[in-house]
C-alpha cells in the first residue's frame, strides 16, 4: 500500500476563528490541512476556546485556541484559513491587531482561503480590491463596494487567495486550499 501524499508536511497554517464560528467551515478545512501533512494552529482574539456555532444558531463544539493574535506573527506561517458564521468575521474585523495579522499574509505573499462570511476580513483589510471572489451571496455587495468582482461559483482561486460560498462547497474548497498552499505564490498581488 502506497504512503499517503502529504504535500503540506512541514507547512504551519494559521486558522483565525473567535466565538461565533461555523463549525463545519473550521473543522473540515482544518482536517484537510492536517490529512495533507500541515501542522495547524488555532489564533483567536483572546486565549482559551472558542465556542463554535451551527448555522449561527445552534451551540456547537468548542475550540482551543493556540495562540492570541497579540501572540501571532504572520511570519511564523506558511498560509491563512478564515472559516465563515456570520458573528466570527464581524467580531474579528473588529480588531485592529486581528486585520493587521490577515493583511500581513498578503504582505508577505502568503496564501489566504477564506469561506463563507469569512471575506469580510478581506473586505475589512482593502484585500479584494481588484480581485474576484467568491462568498456567502448576502457579502456580494460589500466585496463589490471594496472594488472586488464578486462571482457565484463553488471555489474562486485569485493569485493564491481562495474563496468559497457555504459549507456546501467545503470540498472544493478544502482541495483547492490544500493546493494553493502547496504552491508557491510569489508575486501575489499586494494593495497599498
Amino acid at each position: 500500500m502506497a504512503k499517503k501524499q502529504q504535500p503540506l508536511q512541514g507547512r504551519r497554517i494559521a486558522f483565525l476563528a473567535t466565538d461565533g464560528v461555523e463549525e463545519v467551515e473550521y473543522l473540515q478545512p482544518r482536517i484537510a490541512a492536517e490529512q495533507a501533512g500541515a501542522e495547524v494552529y488555532l489564533i483567536s482574539l483572546a486565549p482559551g476556546e472558542i465556542q463554535a456555532m451551527k448555522h449561527d444558531l445552534h451551540v456547537a463544539g468548542r475550540h482551543a485556541v493556540d495562540r492570541t493574535v497579540d501572540e501571532a506573527d504572520a511570519a511564523d506561517y506558511d498560509g491563512l484559513v478564515l472559516p465563515g458564521g456570520t458573528v466570527n468575521p464581524d467580531r474579528l474585523r473588529m480588531s485592529p491587531t486581528a486585520m493587521a495579522f490577515v493583511r500581513a499574509f498578503f504582505d508577505q505573499d502568503k496564501p489566504v482561503a477564506a469561506i463563507c462570511h469569512g471575506p469580510w476580513s478581506l473586505v475589512e483589510t482593502g484585500m479584494v480590491d481588484g480581485r474576484t471572489v467568491t462568498s456567502y451571496p448576502s457579502l456580494r455587495t460589500d466585496i463589490g463596494n471594496a472594488g472586488g468582482l464578486w462571482v457565484d461559483r463553488q471555489v474562486q482561486v485569485d493569485d493564491g487567495l481562495v474563496t468559497s460560498r457555504s459549507p456546501d462547497d467545503l470540498p472544493a474548497f478544502c482541495d483547492k486550499m490544500v493546493e494553493e498552499f502547496t504552491e508557491s505564490h510569489v508575486g501575489q498581488l499586494t494593495v497599498a
